[in-house]
């Protein structure tokens, strides 16, 4: 993808443990690529521990900063990576919930892969919208009142006046980078 994102700001989320390495790593060397001002932030700040496969420890990643006191209004997008551990420590975290509500309300592109749609549904942010996820996360997006579960490589989804696009797994990150960078572009 041909795309100059210069000017736009990115905010990877991330806990400080259980992160799959390639859901991190690949969209923010991407965003970056294209040009995009990239920040990761993790609950605790500091190094952020990457996994292969959801158990595998594999290497650490220095977070930009902490969560806390972040705000939306600083950036144009927001993504949420996966790795079991990684959301599920997110979706109970309430500065991570803040955030993905506060991207949501002011219109702003989310992006979350694999797990990561479990923090959008702690947040309240996936009624009446269409994702896609990890398999196993399909059932929790639909008693979270989710329209409706696809199982696609990436799925976009515009309702409400903000871009929410979801991806199953690392084999999707190809056409889950492409589908951020082309939101931002347009926004």
């Amino acid at each position: 993808m041909s795309t100059t994102l210069n000017g736009k700001k990115v905010l990877i989320i991330t806990s400080n443990k259980g992160i799959e390495r390639d859901e991190l790593l690949k969209p923010l060397e991407a965003l970056k690529g294209m040009g995009a001002t990239v920040t990761h932030a993790t609950i605790d700040g500091g190094d952020a521990q990457t996994v292969l496969q959801d158990t595998d420890k594999d290497i650490s990643v220095t977070s930009d900063t902490r969560l806390a006191g972040l705000s939306a209004d600083q950036f144009d997008a927001l993504v949420i990576p996966g790795g079991t551990v990684n959301a599920d420590t997110l979706r109970q975290d309430t500065d991570a919930q803040r955030l993905v509500k506060a991207f949501a309300d002011a219109g702003k592109t989310v992006a979350a892969i694999c797990h990561g749609p479990w923090v959008l549904i702690d947040a309240g942010v996936v009624e009446g919208k269409t994702l896609t996820s990890y398999p196993s996360v399909r059932t929790d997006l639909l008693n979270a009142k989710a329209a409706d579960w696809v199982d696609a490589e990436v799925k976009q989804c515009g309702a409400n006046g903000w871009t929410l696009i979801t991806s199953r797994t690392p084999d999707d990150l190809p056409a889950f980078n492409e589908a951020i960078g082309k939101a931002l572009l347009e926004a």
